[in-house]
């Protein structure tokens, strides 16, 4: 019996002593007006990080739906998010030819009552260490728009202002105020053709 007890109080510190968990995080996701609408969770997988989306209170239709570069969702605007996650200097749009950015994901859709449950893959992402990863730094931030992305348009696919947010935190305990103070990036320097 001692020697059960014992081996159950090892897998239980052991488990304790893990630290968090970096192949798995759950995003609270917040309105402009600060309140909790959704959450998203994190998972890695071998293509890719994949994002199961629970929100509510949106308009029914299409929106836009992106990774942005820092771990920061001051509203009402969520401009403290930055610009669209991208590493490589890539043009926006999942449907560009020389797209895309890191960040972009496919729109998601709204019931009839505001609702999204959905399940996106960010391609080629990681919540591991590396240039792909959406944990470098102090993380970034997912961040839904008031209409569709287009895939095309630059810098962001005419998807319209930013609605709900949720900060992807490198590390969940901290506090998210030094990615507020980071320059944005210029989605366009790349760009060979603008396209407003």
């Amino acid at each position: 019996m001692r020697v059960m007890f014992l081996i159950l109080m090892i897998f239980v510190l052991s488990a304790c002593n893990g630290g968090a968990d970096e192949t798995t995080r759950t995003v609270e996701m917040y309105n402009a007006a600060g309140d909790m609408v959704g959450n998203a969770t994190l998972n890695e997988m071998p293509d890719g990080v994949q994002i199961k989306l629970k929100l509510e209170g949106l308009s029914p239709g299409f929106h836009g739906i992106h990774v942005h570069e820092f771990s920061s969702c001051e509203g009402p605007d969520f401009q403290s998010a930055g610009n669209h996650l991208d590493p490589e200097g890539n043009e926006h749009g999942l449907m560009h030819p020389k797209g895309s950015h890191l960040g972009d994901l496919p729109n998601i859709e709204a019931d009839a009552g505001g609702l999204v449950d959905a399940e996106l893959m960010l391609a080629g992402a990681t919540l591991t260490d590396g240039k792909q990863s959406i944990l470098r730094g102090d993380g970034t931030s997912l961040v839904v728009h008031e209409s569709q992305d287009d895939g095309v348009s630059q810098p962001a696919g005419d998807s319209g202002v930013r609605i709900i947010c949720g900060e992807i935190k490198a590390d969940p305990n901290a506090d998210s105020k030094s990615s507020a103070e980071e320059t944005p990036s210029d989605p366009t320097e790349t760009n060979e053709n603008q396209d407003e």
